[in-house]
């Protein structure tokens, strides 16, 4: 079919899992944006560029990216989406083990990969497990780092201590063509230390778990954006009378429209973290893409074709990329009209978002001292986030109350900050999550809210703002780069007589998370160390490039990566195994945590791990794995190992209230305000109330990240949806409990009552938890327990990651032969989820350490705008990862537990880095450890 006829097409007829559709598309629109205008919400968006996989469909049983087939050829197709495949109640084989392995995290990409496994199941031809990372080069997935996948897909388990796939020997589920799979999702009763499937698990695999814009509104209208094209740049003129007049337009908004209040997109639990240095709005702009205007429109196609008409004049301005030059006297102003205090800033007058400077004992002295003495410069590049579920939020007004449907991890300090910036009663506001596609930092922070919230208020109009993958590129915040500058100094037997850091980081054009990333990043990475002697000088400077933000380790990740490093070049210079050095070094419980000074009384040793996961690690790699390096003369094998520490908590406080209420019927209903982005919480905070109620998890119903039916909760960042929601709930739940044994004493005039799974029993009878909810009722009894928790003491958890590569001296290749962590997580609530979370930290670290780099062409302008030019890590790039947990329980975590999201990033890329330099004698110095990197480090 010519173009010209597919554009002549009125109407096509197919069949979406078998039911019957007639459709007019639009020209050039494709069958993803088609098959959600018939209300088919299991097709989702992560790219629209085919190279993601989240909006897989099988097309006459041929899976396909619906985001780039066009909607004129579905006519006479047979479609089937992941819904088609099975349902809750009924799900395909290939979609139950996918909740047996704990086959995904957040979710999002889940439908398209399940589309994509029962065609490869389909087809006998296809069965053969190592074709797999071939198979799968069309799904991508965020969170998991694949290897629960494959085993859903292939149907054996791959126990957390080896990397071979070895099929288990108890009874299994559905038989797949590819061999037996294990019941992860069938843990009896569902108590902390099992392993359960996910809450919601059935909903995710057949595509029917609602994310953010899973929702058919009424009237809803769509909202975009024009960009800067300049770095550094003032609006002079902004004419809109042309774009207002397209059909279809109902608001163009510019920054005649904008409150003047200042703020940061950047949000923490005290706002005054961050430097209020930003504009719903802003005449003055600072980089490529910034907003300049906005359009709301009866589609996105037509907003977009009215932005495109806008007709602005710029004045412009000086611009710095380079943030050592920035520092420099004359340098162009990014922010040089703020107000220091005011906007919390350093020194607007030299691009000074936040410094530190410090010193404990005497570096100079420590470093006469040393018999050994090391130092260099490290550099990390900016990273994106990639949550598969771009940014967007919908807005409403119901009455007067303004309604905010919105992908965060922080949706009660979006309520907060939105009725700050538009001068709106809180109780007039509500903000609540469906579940969220990913997030790892990138979505506490404000960018739809806003112009939704703006957009709604100007039009009284439902309204819509979606991030395109290029936007997530290009505007949203990235990971901060870094130089990092260290000096070590050490005696003839190992021990440290001086640390020395020096940390120059982009913050780029505003100051979001600038202070907290610098002050976090300089924290634990300096105090996991003892030496009598440390200095710290650190700056966050503003620049024209795109903004930074928060990223999975604040921080850690990227001064890990220097220090670690160093510490392997010092290890190698006094001939110590690293490991050793590391034992001789790390703190231990009854020491001083000290970066610049002692920490506060807020960090403790809850628990202490580290001496096992380095025994763990060192173990597991003198062990071996039975993966042979590569034949050939040009590839040479290397070890390399690296340690990390973090609090498993943010600092100064994180706050969140929880309540658990017995429901008639015997049900009961837990209200936590964190929000589910492939964390595991909600599953692991019904698992907490079960276990503390005596019950078994099917009688357990959550309620959570929403404003106006959950408690307060300061957000889902600093790995603290266990450690501070989930004692919270465990509180509520232990509370609730001890509720219930006092109502069933009133209720029957006797005592003696003990809690069990459905009922209460007492010396000569029984009461079942519907009866006593019934006579509650009657009585007017509340069965509700409220508690709070505030975070206000911290403990710390440790990671150790081991390598053994080959790197190829002809091609700069690095191959992973084993893959190693051993983690200090407390007691571990749900062992295959949290062995997940640290598989996917892992593989989102090993994509830091050799692929990704969002990249700049040294004018502020991103040239990795679409995500097949960004290597997010495919099945085929990664290796199973053997994880080994210490033995160890947190006095300040529920039933014992720790952190477990955000750790298990940070020592991978140092660990890589240094098992690189054995292998090739040559240090890597800079991130990514690219093939070209690696190549020019070899042949000069």
């Amino acid at each position: 079919m010519t173009l010209e006829q597919a554009a002549a097409v009125a109407t096509v007829t197919f069949d979406v899992n078998g039911a019957r559709v007639e459709a007019t598309p639009t020209p050039g629109q494709c069958l993803r944006t088609l098959l959600r205008e018939h209300e088919h919400f299991e097709v989702k968006k992560g790219c629209d560029t085919g190279d993601c996989g989240a909006c897989t469909v099988q097309v006459d049983g041929t899976p396909v990216h619906s985001c780039i087939y066009p909607a004129f050829r579905a006519n006479g197709k047979h479609i089937t989406t992941a819904a088609g495949l099975g349902q809750p109640g009924s799900l395909a084989p290939v979609q139950q083990r996918f909740v047996d392995a704990a086959g995904f995290q957040c979710g999002f990409c889940t439908p398209g990969m399940v589309v994509t496994a029962a065609a490869i199941e389909a087809d006998a031809a296809l069965t053969d497990p190592s074709e797999l990372p071939r198979l799968l080069k069309g799904n991508l997935c965020r969170c998991t780092g694949y290897r629960s996948i494959t085993d859903a897909i292939v149907g054996e388990h791959t126990p957390p201590e080896g990397s071979c796939h070895v099929a288990p020997t108890r009874e299994h589920a559905e038989a797949s063509t590819l061999g037996p799979v294990r019941a992860t999702g069938r843990a009896g009763s569902g108590a902390v230390g099992t392993s359960p499937g996910a809450l919601n698990g059935q909903r995710v695999v057949s595509g029917l778990e609602p994310y953010t814009l899973d929702v058919a509104i009424p009237g809803l209208l769509h909202l975009a954006v024009l960009g800067s094209p300049h770095a550094h740049a003032r609006i002079r003129s902004l004419d809109a009378v042309k774009a207002a007049a397209l059909p279809g337009v109902h608001r163009v908004l510019t920054h005649a429209d904008s409150p003047s209040t200042l703020y940061s997109t950047a949000r923490h639990e005290s706002r005054f973290d961050d430097p209020d240095d930003t504009l719903v709005f802003d005449q003055t702009l600072r980089f490529r893409g910034q907003r300049v205007a906005a359009v709301v429109a009866d589609s996105v196609a037509i907003a977009e074709a009215a932005c495109r008409l806008i007709e602005v004049e710029y004045d412009l301005r000086g611009a710095v990329f380079d943030p050592r030059l920035a520092l420099e006297p004359g340098a162009p102003l990014v922010h040089g009209d703020k107000d220091p205090v005011v906007s919390r800033l350093a020194d607007p007058e030299r691009n000074l978002v936040a410094e530190l400077h410090g010193e404990y004992g005497s570096v100079e002295a420590g470093l006469a001292e040393a018999s050994t003495v090391v130092s260099g410069r490290w550099q990390t590049q900016r990273i994106s986030h990639t949550h598969l579920e771009t940014h967007a939020t919908i807005g409403w007004l119901d009455g007067d109350r303004l309604n905010l449907r919105t992908s965060s991890q922080v949706p009660f300090l979006v309520q907060k900050e939105i009725c700050r910036l538009f001068d709106l009663d809180p109780a007039g506001v509500r903000v609540f999550t469906a579940r969220v596609g990913g997030g790892f930092g990138g979505k506490q922070e404000l960018l739809t809210e806003d112009l939704v919230t703006l957009a709604v208020l100007k039009t009284n109009r439902p309204v819509q703002y979606e991030f395109t993958r290029t936007d997530e590129l290009t505007i949203a915040p990235v990971r901060h780069p870094m130089t990092i500058d260290v000096t070590l100094g050490a005696t003839a037997d190992g021990r440290l007589t001086a640390l020395q850091l020096g940390v120059l980081a982009d913050t780029g054009a505003y100051g979001n998370h600038a202070p907290g990333v610098m002050f976090h990043g300089t924290s634990e990475s300096v105090a996991l160390y003892n030496a009598p002697n440390k200095k710290v000088d650190a700056h966050s400077v503003y620049t024209n490039n795109p903004p930074s933000g928060a990223f999975r380790g604040y921080g850690l990740g990227q001064i890990i990566f220097a220090v670690e490093c160093a510490l392997d070049e010092l290890a190698r210079e006094l001939q110590l195994n690293p490991f050793e050095l590391r034992r001789l070094n790390s703190v231990r419980p009854g020491n001083a945590l000290v970066v610049t000074h002692e920490e506060g009384p807020d960090l403790v040793f809850g628990s202490y791990g580290l001496d096992q996961c380095l025994d763990l690690a060192e173990a597991a790699l003198k062990r071996g794995n039975r993966v042979a390096a590569p034949a050939g003369a040009q590839w040479r094998v290397g070890t390399g190992m690296a340690s990390s520490m973090i609090a498993t908590t943010p600092p100064r406080g994180h706050r969140s209230q929880a309540s658990v209420q017995l429901l008639p019927g015997g049900r009961y209903l837990v209200r936590v305000g964190t929000t589910e982005f492939g964390n595991g919480t909600t599953t692991v905070h019904a698992q907490i109330a079960a276990t503390a109620l005596g019950t078994t998890l099917d009688r357990i119903d959550l309620v959570h990240s929403d404003t106006d039916a959950a408690g307060y909760d300061s957000g889902a960042f600093g790995s603290a949806g266990v450690v501070v929601a989930g004692k919270a709930v465990l509180a509520a739940a232990t509370a609730l409990a001890e509720t219930l044994v006092e109502a069933a004493a009133s209720c029957s005039g006797t005592g003696g009552w003990q809690l069990e799974k459905d009922g209460l029993r007492g010396a000569a009878t029984s009461l079942s938890l519907d009866e006593l909810a019934d006579w509650a009722a009657a009585n007017d009894v509340d069965l509700t327990a409220t508690r709070r928790e505030d975070g206000a003491l911290r403990s710390l958890a440790f990671n150790v990651h081991a390598f053994r590569v080959a790197v190829n001296t002809d091609t700069g290749e690095v191959r992973i032969l084993q893959s190693i962590q051993a983690a200090d997580a407390g007691f571990v609530m749900h062992p295959e989820q949290c062995r997940g979370q640290i598989e996917g930290g892992v593989a989102q670290a090993l994509g830091t350490a050799l692929f990704e780099e969002v990249v700049l062409d040294g004018a502020g302008a991103v040239t990795t705008r679409v995500l097949r030019n960004y290597h997010v890590p495919q099945l085929a790039d990664l290796p199973v990862t053997e994880v080994y947990f210490a033995q160890s329980h947190d006095v300040l975590g529920p039933y014992g537990a720790k952190s477990m999201s955000e750790s298990t990033y940070n020592p991978v890329a140092p660990a890589l880095a240094n098992a690189v330099r054995d292998a090739i004698g040559i240090r890597p110095t800079e991130l990514p450890m690219s093939r070209d990197r690696i190549w020019r480090l070899l042949h000069g």
